[in-house]
């Protein structure tokens, strides 16, 4: 059976996403640990934190996808996760870095895309046939 493109293109951002997570979070852990508040630092390795845990629910849509082919929602939960990773991780790293406060009010967006991504791969695979 093929790779669907949806599978592929899932482990392609699942491995940009997962170099990114490394890279950044090796930024925030030699460059900012003395450049920014304790308080500040909290805030970026709490998006380190989701955005990698992100990068496995990106490899896990690509197993989805691979096991059921295309489909609308494993594509979308595929975005989903995507755009909560930009949202969410990225608002936290504007935040920490800059200390804009009104940066904030983003997250929770990405936050509600996370947890969409998460009910359409759920829902997804509720519709699974037994095999």
């Amino acid at each position: 059976m093929a790779l669907s493109i949806t599978s592929v293109r899932a482990c392609r951002l699942a491995a940009i996403n997962g170099f990114l997570a490394v890279l950044i979070g090796a930024f925030g852990a030699h460059v900012l640990e003395t450049r920014i508040s304790p308080r500040m630092l909290e805030v970026f390795n709490t998006g380190i934190q989701y955005h990698m845990f992100h990068v496995v629910a990106l490899l896990a849509t690509a197993l989805v996808a691979r096991m059921k082919g295309e489909s609308r929602r494993v594509v979308a939960s595929m975005w989903a996760f995507l755009v909560g990773i930009i949202l969410f991780s990225g608002s936290l790293y504007a935040l920490a870095l800059t200390g804009i406060g009104i940066l904030g009010a983003i997250t929770p967006l990405g936050g509600l895309a996370f947890l969409a991504g998460w009910a359409l791969l759920f829902v997804e695979m509720m519709t699974t046939e037994n095999e």
